[in-house]
């Protein structure tokens, strides 16, 4: 998708400040900015969108950024920013935390309430904002995460932390439709990371639904793919392996499991047509994906108590 792209650099220093307040409250939300220095450094926004999400990437010199009362009062559509820090530290303010986000980490925001953060160094982080009305979490659950340092390196943050670095990087080249299912993707993984943190073993069906039903869909359009394996499912969804294999656990299969499921219904059906004649088993077998003719006899026979010989000749055996 086309970025738009904000920048002080070609101001001088003394016009640096204010247009810099201008750039960020428009990039995001009404905020007050202060910047720390005596001759402002250059700063440089540039934001993608996504479906629903807007993806923003900055880098600037010290500063510090408040969302106050007022500001709220002024405007700027409910959302959730998460925040990944590239580069300097970062110390968030909000629902009477605070937290020191090094480079790594990330952090979440409520737009709705008061909160502050302040770098005293050169900065680069991207920014994910989500509109709250489309997370389908609670308030009580969002506010307890808030001015929280993530860390991306396990569990659910890096999940979270895997994807969404992923999707900033594709985000130029992807396609309109392609980004509105990552951006729904993206929303499920932060649902996931609420329901996580807030101590649910696992999210509600709704909030993982969607982003099985879009690998369910690329599976499907791809099942005569001998070369389709997690890792290439995982990667054309902008997922990590992990994840993909979480969805599916939910879901009681496999990923693996699930495809040789559909695999051999498909096989199954052709066995039984005029088709069979003319490609044979072992040519049936490799229209849909199974590239050994042993292995899919063998899962054959364990998924429907005969061979694909027998099967075809209408469920008898035939020797």
């Amino acid at each position: 998708m086309p970025a738009t792209l904000l920048s002080t650099a070609r101001l001088s220093a003394a016009d640096r400040a204010e247009s810099w307040h201008e750039t960020v409250s428009r990039a995001f939300v009404p905020l007050a900015v202060d910047l720390l220095e005596e001759v402002p450094s250059p700063g440089t926004i540039v934001s993608h969108q996504l479906g629903s999400v807007r993806i923003t990437r900055v880098q600037a010199g010290p500063q510090v950024v408040t969302r106050s009362r007022r500001m709220i009062a002024a405007g700027g559509a409910p959302s959730i920013v998460l925040s990944l820090q590239q580069r300097g530290t970062a110390i968030k303010e909000q629902d009477g935390r605070e937290s020191v986000i090094r480079p790594g980490e990330f952090s979440i925001t409520d737009t709705t309430r008061v909160y502050r953060k302040r770098i005293e160094e050169g900065f680069v982080f991207t920014s994910f904002q989500f509109p709250r009305a489309e997370l389908d979490v609670s308030e009580r659950d969002v506010r307890a995460l808030t001015a929280t340092s993530f860390s991306g390196t396990e569990g659910s943050a890096a999940l979270v932390t895997t994807y969404l670095a992923r999707m900033a990087r594709e985000a130029e080249s992807l396609d309109e439709a392609v980004g509105r299912r990552a951006a729904a993707t993206a929303l499920d993984l932060l649902a996931l990371l609420v329901d996580d943190r807030s101590g649910r073993s696992q999210p509600q069906a709704s909030r993982t639904a969607g982003s099985l039903e879009r690998v369910k869909e690329h599976i499907l359009r791809n099942l005569r793919d001998p070369d389709l394996s997690p890792s290439t499912i995982a990667e054309a969804n902008l997922m990590s392996v992990r994840f993909l294999h979480k969805l599916f656990h939910l879901e009681g299969t496999t990923v693996g499991g699930w495809i040789r499921k559909q695999r051999l219904e498909r096989c199954s059906r052709d066995l039984l047509r005029p088709v069979s004649a003319e490609l044979g088993v072992a040519g049936i077998a490799r229209r849909w994906g199974f590239a050994n003719s042993s292995h899919f006899s063998r899962a054959f026979r364990a998924a429907y108590g005969m061979t694909p010989s027998d099967w075809q000749a209408g469920g008898k055996p035939t020797g």
